[in-house]
């Protein structure tokens, strides 16, 4: 039988050098709960041959079930009714073999009748998942609902809630989006009116809500009358009744099978998450940090999905009298897929990990018997890799998605027409990977909370600590080019902000954003060549291949190129006439 988990040998990659046992005990605090819970890890090997196991069913699943339905529900999609969504067939088939699994509450705490897993082994089940059926992905994906939740809403909340998420019982969705409030969040209007006994009620429209018709949903909402902005908004719980109406499912390119509605609010109880003001700027940015990790997870699941169709497409086809793998411009077609979905994997995994230490500190922090002095270092490190987590996440989401497109488009060229027809599952690859740049934040917007990182010398800050890791098994010469390119991107910087044009940066943010990111990858390929002769060619051909980009970047920067905002209008020429 296929296994979408032990058939990927990069991830298995991971499992033998990924230092999960680190996470795993970070995650497992005193590994207290094997007191109370018969499935709970005794100690840190015990915990990482649970994810292994887990896993391992994952990826059964997905490549034996989930997988052999991806093309129906394609094709079927949603229906709407009556008022109601109506899921395809195959599509409640797989959310019902997940739950059965007890997958449903990955990182939920088990009093909740979780798996306390850690955000990396959640992150590789979202992409094995999401590699059979990048739909589905967006109702498996969306646990994050329930992760926010338990970070934020109060105990009686908590316990009324969250074991319903982990048995499956409801599905969640996060309701942002509004006709006039897309990527500005902070013009949200939906309002929530307090009444005169505490309760509150929700009066709105939101827009593009992906499974708004699950169960349990997450509301931005403005509670603060007359006050603009991000700080009049708080956040929600609201569960379905009939006070809410499903206006229309949305008509789509790609991902069919996840349900993207239009909801009308009319006097809908609601309950308050945390606390009133907070809903944009702690609340919702938690939120979407989690589901910007998700998509990047997501996009590499369909990458793979099409380079494995390409892979084994190319092997088989014969023109010229060779398979096309052997014509060198395919097979460095094939190459360069492979390499960026695993320069992918390495920075989402990294932000992943990232994440989980951030987590754990903060549990060692809450625990009562630590020193105090060990707190207030503790703290800081935490605040330190805080910052990282939220510099990487955008330039995961961002590199991720911008590669699944890369990906799928080059993957249906090697199939050529064959991969244009409906015969082949490229063709829906292709449209699924589209929406990946663009929820959960575009990519122009991941680069702008990218850049942050990058101008405020956080990302030198990492290279400095990332340069001074042991790289013993691999030639020195690798380090030397990617000082260089620090220099490159150092210079870049300084150039930029010499010319004291805010624009200016906002024109070139993308260009340094990607030589940032390629030198991240570049140690981490690095890092990786310590332990396998394969990597090391990876390494190679990254850091090589990626060093003549970083010129190119830098050199473009330092021209002083800026015909865009200089000669907009003359090289577009007027806006054409609305019919």
């Amino acid at each position: 039988m296929e296994n979408f988990f032990k058939d990927n040998q990069d991830i298995l990659f991971y499992f033998e050098h990924g230092n999960l046992e680190d996470i795993a005990s970070r995650q497992e605090y005193n590994f207290a709960d094997a007191e109370n819970f018969d499935y709970a890890p005794q100690n840190a090997k015990d915990a990482v041959d649970s994810y292994y196991r887990v896993l391992e069913e994952v990826g059964d699943i997905s490549a034996n079930y989930i997988a052999p339905r991806s093309e129906d529900i394609d094709r079927q999609g949603n229906t709407y009714k009556n008022g109601e969504v109506h899921l395809a067939p195959g599509m409640k088939e797989c959310i019902d073999r997940l739950a059965k699994a007890d997958l449903m509450g990955f990182t939920l705490p088990r009093k909740f009748g979780g798996l306390n897993f850690p955000t990396l082994i959640y992150t590789m089940s979202i992409e094995i998942v999401s590699r059979a059926d990048a739909g589905l992905m967006n109702i498996f994906g969306l646990q994050g609902i329930a992760e926010t939740i338990n970070a934020f809403a109060s105990e009686e909340i908590k316990q009324e809630y969250l074991p319903r998420f982990s048995s499956g019982e409801v599905t969640g969705s996060m309701a942002l989006t509004e006709p006039d409030a897309g990527s500005d969040l902070q013009n949200v209007s939906l309002r929530a009116t307090q009444l005169e006994d505490g309760s509150w009620v929700l009066n709105g429209v939101k827009r593009f809500i992906t499974n708004g018709c699950g169960q349990v949903s997450l509301i931005l909402t403005r509670t603060e009358e007359g006050e603009k902005g991000g700080l009049g908004l708080s956040l929600h719980l609201y569960e379905r009744d009939k006070t809410m109406k499903i206006r229309r499912i949305e008509e789509k390119l790609g991902i069919h099978g996840s349900p993207t509605c239009e909801l009308q609010f009319n006097n809908s109880p609601a309950l308050l998450i945390g606390e009133r003001r907070r809903g944009l700027v702690t609340y919702v940015m938690a939120l979407m940090n989690g589901a910007r990790l998700g998509i990047a997870a997501q996009s590499l699941g369909i990458a793979q999905a099409a380079y494995i169709e390409a892979r084994k497409y190319a092997a088989s086809r014969k023109q010229f009298g060779v398979s096309i793998d052997k014509l060198p411009a395919v097979a460095d077609m094939l190459t360069e897929m492979q390499i960026k979905i695993e320069a992918s994997r390495a920075l989402t995994y990294e932000a992943s990990k990232i994440v989980d230490y951030v987590l754990g500190f903060h549990r060692k922090m809450k625990d009562a018997n630590t020193d105090p002095d060990e707190k207030k270092q503790l703290k800081r490190t935490a605040k330190k890799l805080d910052r990282l987590a939220s510099f990487l996440t955008p330039c995961s989401k961002y590199l991720c998605s911008e590669m699944c497109i890369l990906v799928t488009y080059d993957a249906l060229q090697v199939l050529g027409g064959s991969g244009y027809m409906q015969d082949y599952p490229v063709e829906r690859l292709y449209r699924d990977a589209r929406i990946t740049t663009i929820y959960e934040g575009t990519s122009q917007l991941q680069v702008v909370a990218a850049m942050r990182g990058v101008l405020s010398g956080l990302a030198e800050k990492r290279f400095v600590e990332l340069a001074d890791m042991d790289y013993s098994q691999t030639d020195s010469s690798y380090l030397k080019i990617l000082e260089q390119s620090r220099k490159y991107l150092a210079d870049a910087i300084d150039y930029l902000k010499s010319q004291n044009k805010s624009a200016l940066i906002d024109l070139h943010a993308r260009k340094l954003v990607d030589i940032a990111i390629d030198i991240y990858i570049g140690y981490l390929f690095l890092g990786q060549a310590q332990h396998s002769d394969r990597k090391k060619i990876v390494a190679d051909r990254y850091i090589k291949t990626t060093t003549e980009k970083i010129k190119m970047n830098f050199s473009i920067i330092k021209s002083g190129e800026q015909s865009t905002l200089d000669n907009f209008d003359e090289l577009l020429g007027a806006v054409p006439e609305m019919n």
